[in-house]
């Protein structure tokens, strides 16, 4: 899917493409909050969302928790579909279903595995050389740079127990959708890099708006002497 659209003057990319990618990268927006972040106008807004809803590459969302806030309806959310997604580039197609679908027959469930955890070996083969670049991150910040990098538009969440690596965008959502054993390749090895027990909460490929994995914090053990809560790059 191509977005084209007149890009106003001194704008590097058309509007409505400026648009879904705001919502891809930071996940189901309201009209408001685009025209803020966009720093267009709500009109402006509104025209390029009626658009991307006709066009099918945007639904609207009802707000899970709706708050009141005085008269009137909550703002409905707007959040990228299945198609909207097609826009931007998929690292696998019908191809590599098709290869994993061979693959599962030939050598059955131990063979789409050991694919799995080589498709996600590049977790554990960047974190090392990510956070030795960047030690003011934490490992939890570390992972989403390594996963940004790979396509999937990642960032933390801090939570009131941990923190929450979130996922906007799944590369392989597609092929993850009947192979979900790369979901669980991939929140294994972040477990591993993380060294703690990790839980993923929702995924993309089962058609959740984002991937989100839980990092509680480590359990402070019993010491004798003093105690000095941990920082974010001790705790790994």
């Amino acid at each position: 899917m191509e977005f084209t659209d007149q890009a106003p003057e001194g704008h590097d990319q058309p509007t409505r493409q400026r648009v879904v990618e705001s919502i891809l990268v930071n996940g189901p927006s309201t009209a408001a909050g685009l025209a803020e972040r966009l720093d267009l106008t709500p009109a402006a807004v509104r025209r390029h969302l009626d658009q991307l809803l006709d066009d099918g590459t945007l639904e609207a969302r009802e707000p899970r928790h709706q708050v009141s806030r005085g008269r009137g309806r909550p703002a409905k959310l707007f959040a990228l579909t299945e198609a909207g997604r097609d826009g931007f580039d998929q690292q696998y197609d019908d191809l590599a279903v098709q290869a994993l679908r061979f693959l599962d027959e030939t050598g059955g469930e131990a063979a789409v595995r050991e694919f799995a955890n080589r498709r996600v070996s590049f977790i554990e083969d960047r974190f090392p050389a990510v956070a030795e670049e960047h030690p003011q991150l934490s490992p939890v910040e570390v992972l989403a740079r390594v996963f940004t990098a790979e396509g999937y538009a990642a960032a933390v969440r801090d939570l009131p127990m941990g923190e929450q690596l979130c996922q906007q965008h799944c590369p392989v959502s597609h092929v993850a959708h009947e192979f979900p054993q790369l979901c669980e390749a991939e929140t294994e090895a972040i477990g591993r890099v993380l060294g703690r027990h990790v839980q993923r909460l929702a995924t993309i490929a089962h058609g959740d708006g984002v991937c989100t994995t839980c990092i509680p914090d480590q359990p402070r053990r019993a010491s004798t002497g003093p105690t000095t809560a941990p920082t974010k790059e001790q705790v790994s």
